[in-house]
């Protein structure tokens, strides 16, 4: 796959010592040879005297009343240890789930929801809602027992779909929100929408289903939970991507204070979201062991991920975009539903609230918007995030719209876009977010020229040749990157002349190990190899934001900025002291500091020896919070290849210019745009979280019905970066992990209408439901 830089030094890309590597260098990735040689740490490695095992006991209904629960058989089974149910929870005073985000963002009006039981109390409300857990010596033992658990059951009628929750005689799934409905909010310029929709030369709509996926990491979730009695305190260890938080929504649920209970993340594998926010299992697995007194381990089967993980978008939208006569965008109204499942779990409240609505019109300059969200709960798994969450919803709308726009109207789609692209940064949007950089003029113009558009015509004619047909469509997509606001570091000076650079961010895949140490590296002119990253253990570091809005780079690397500023105006003084001269006197380059003027230095490696030495050390922690985001763009280009008689959709090339601003580590960038770019791909092609609409059990509850992209799916990604620097944070970044996720879906969608002319699809382009679309169009 092609990956080219374009941006100069802060972008070089050199492969080599890892001794010297600062911004801008390639590395290999640290972790690597780690887990290539079998090393790493990933939960089900980890080994614990004594450890018994959990099973969830999960409901086979979306939506049932629970009668009595009768494990005395399952207790009789060999090996069992004990049965927990909601009326030991009660017992012992285990309070239920809330989400992280409980009212409106802009306006603070409180949500309607239902705070989630740790274990179903009375009611079911989704299938793979967990109801008991049963702990026995061996996971055998466990699931041979949660067989003999037996549940009365009295089925309910269930709704999985977003406008059927808002029916009248729709069934309610939780007496706190009445019709179903958490939230119904109007934002914007309403009135003036309204007036300009009624003059404009130009009005068109679409109909969009985002639809919902399951985020599948590779590592599934699970939790060993431990317990000292002597000192009170329990230790999770967990696979998770924001164990500060979790943490904390843990202590709660179990009614302690957070400094009881310490979480561990050892080498993570994937979250894309899914881990980013508290389950029940958390609280659930250190409950257990608290009870039984033994090291407790669960590590939830693939099915259990389909069931039980958090899912994604499952958003519908009727958006309507107003041209004058040239083709100038005026106005813009969306009127959307977010399905949120059966609770309000984590941020899904704040998706709808805060990410969805921060940059409605996208890239675009659009004088007035109107945005109407409603969000509902159904019988399904409750939504949770995955990359570009109600960003990726509204470039979808955006995108989807001007080709619909192009397509009646007779407009050039390009031409479209260029005509009403925001022509210079800082920008600020109809609802009064700024965005601080990006050229997306150039960087569009730039994608059109790598992918070929002059070569269409020849490779369309070698398709017709075939019976096959081939179209193009663009997505320029751009997100708001931060996620939670607050990050800390700790930079300790070893006596083994080693630095420990200690972050509240997290890794799960990313390359953290490697890229974190260069941005220390850079800032302090220190040898890149003697700095080793130490995260994921809350005992480490007082809090952490962990990962996800692709924050790591931007929080962490400000964090560590910052604090080496303290480092290096600490050393000053010791230096000068050191070197019997005027501290103004004294230059700081390249890890040592000199007289200025003369030969004379001291390396900043011997100031702290020196410090350590007399009781002052250089060890410096430090915490920020930020007041801006970052503002990752860019353009993405796909081009299909479409068998009318079959259906079947080929992704046949794929064009990216993307704006990360400075990038830290272009060969890390370039992995995570190629992840992001599968994730969305498989969206529009392949993956689909179905639900029978009239009972709500999952019927994509495997591999063998949820279909994930494979290589052969994806064709040499041809990748280019055009910063430019990010002016929220003296790094220069921005987040450059979702980009993909967010261009790919419109793109593929805007390729395939262009190809065949469907402008509209319930699901991702499969062959049947291509074909069938087209029957129906023709």
């Amino acid at each position: 796959m092609t990956n080219r830089a374009m941006t100069g030094d802060t972008n070089r890309a050199v492969i080599g010592d890892t001794n010297r590597a600062v911004i801008g260098d390639a590395p290999r990735r640290r972790e690597d040879a780690r887990f290539v040689t079998g090393h790493g740490a990933y939960l089900d490695d980890l080994r614990f005297d004594g450890v018994v095992h959990a099973v969830f006991v999960r409901s086979p209904h979306a939506h049932a009343r629970l009668g009595r629960i009768d494990a005395s058989s399952a207790l009789a089974c060999p090996g069992v240890i004990a049965i927990l149910t909601a009326a030991e929870a009660a017992t012992d005073e285990l309070r239920p789930l809330r989400p992280t985000v409980e009212a409106n963002v802009q306006t603070g009006e409180p949500f309607h929801f239902l705070p989630q039981p740790l274990l179903a109390e009375d009611t079911v409300r989704y299938a793979g809602e967990p109801i008991a857990l049963v702990i026995a010596e061996t996971r055998n033992q466990a699931l041979d027992a949660a067989e003999h658990v037996v549940i009365d059951y009295t089925p309910l009628p269930a709704v999985v779909q977003a406008r059927d929750a808002l029916k009248p005689d729709a069934v309610l799934i939780a007496d706190t929100v009445p019709g179903n409905l958490c939230l119904d909010w109007h934002w914007g310029q309403s009135m003036e929408v309204a007036d300009t929709l009624k003059t404009a030369s130009h009005v068109v709509t679409v109909s969009l289903n985002n639809h919902r996926i399951v985020t599948n990491p590779m590592e599934p979730r699970g939790a060993i939970g431990t317990h000292d009695p002597d000192t009170g305190r329990s230790t999770l260890h967990l696979s998770s991507q924001n164990i500060h938080g979790n943490r904390d929504a843990a202590a709660r649920a179990l009614g302690v204070d957070p400094s009881a209970i310490r979480f561990v993340a050892p080498d993570v594998g994937g979250g894309f979201g899914a881990k980013n926010f508290a389950y029940a299992e958390h609280a659930l697995i250190l409950w257990a062991a608290r009870r039984t007194g033994r090291p407790v381990k669960w590590i939830a089967t693939r099915s259990e991920t389909f069931l039980s993980d958090h899912q994604a978008r499952d958003h519908i939208a009727d958006a309507t975009l107003a041209l004058d006569a040239e083709g100038n965008f005026l106005a813009l109204r969306v009127d959307s539903i977010a399905n949120l499942g059966a609770y309000m779990a984590g941020g899904a409240g704040g998706v709808q609230t805060n990410q969805y609505p921060h940059l409605q019109g996208t890239v675009y300059g659009i004088p007035a918007i109107a945005l109407r969200v409603r969000a509902v709960l159904t019988n399904t798994t409750p939504i949770g995030v995955t990359r570009g969450p109600g960003f990726g919803e509204a470039v979808n709308i955006m995108e989807r719209l001007i080709d619909a726009a192009a397509a009646r109207y007779g407009f050039d789609r390009i031409e479209l876009r260029r005509r009403n692209f925001v022509r210079a940064t800082p920008m600020t949007n109809a609802f009064g977010f700024v965005v601080d950089s990006g050229d997306f003029r150039a960087g569009f113009d730039a994608a059109l020229h790598h992918a070929d558009l002059p070569g269409l015509i020849a490779r369309r004619r070698t398709s017709e040749a075939s019976g096959k047909r081939r179209g193009v469509g663009f997505a320029c997509h751009i997100k708001a990157t931060g996620g939670s606001p607050t990050e800390n570091v700790d930079i300790r000076f070893e006596p083994n002349g080693g630095v420990s650079l200690i972050t509240g961010t997290q890794t799960i895949g990313q390359g953290h190990e490697t890229t974190m140490p260069q941005i220390l590296a850079d800032r302090l002119g220190l040898p890149n190899a003697i700095i080793h990253l130490k995260q994921g253990d809350t005992d480490l570091i007082p809090l952490g934001g962990g990962h996800g809005s692709s924050r790591a780079t931007y929080m962490g690397g400000t964090a560590i900025w910052r604090a080496s500023d303290i480092i290096i105006a600490k050393g000053r003084v010791l230096a000068a002291r050191a070197l019997e001269a005027a501290e103004a006197d004294i230059e700081f380059k390249d890890g040592r500091y000199a007289v200025a003027g003369t030969d004379r230095f001291i390396t900043l490696l011997q100031v702290a020896e020196n410090a350590r030495d007399s009781n002052e050390p250089l060890d410096t922690y430090h915490v920020w919070t930020r007041d801006a985001m970052t503002f990752p763009n860019g353009t993405h280009v796909a081009e299909v290849e479409v068998d009318p008689a079959t259906g079947s959709v080929t992704l046949d090339r794929l064009t990216a210019v993307d704006d990360y601003g400075v990038i830290v580590n272009p060969m890390v960038a370039a992995g995570q745009a190629h992840g992001a770019i599968a994730q969305g791909a498989g969206q529009a092609l392949l993956e689909h979280a179905v639900y029978d609409p009239v009972s709500g059990q999952p019927i994509s509850g495997s591999f063998m019905d949820y279909a994930m992209p494979r290589a052969g799916d994806l064709p040499s990604f041809d990748i280019r970066f055009a910063g430019t620097r990010c002016t929220t944070n003296p790094v220069g970044v921005k987040g450059c992990g979702e980009a993909g996720a967010i261009a790919l879906f419109p793109a593929i969608a805007n390729a395939i209408q262009d190809a065949v002319g469907i402008a509209s699809l319930e699901g991702p382009a499969s062959a049947a439901r291509v074909w069938q679309a087209m029957r129906q169009a023709s």
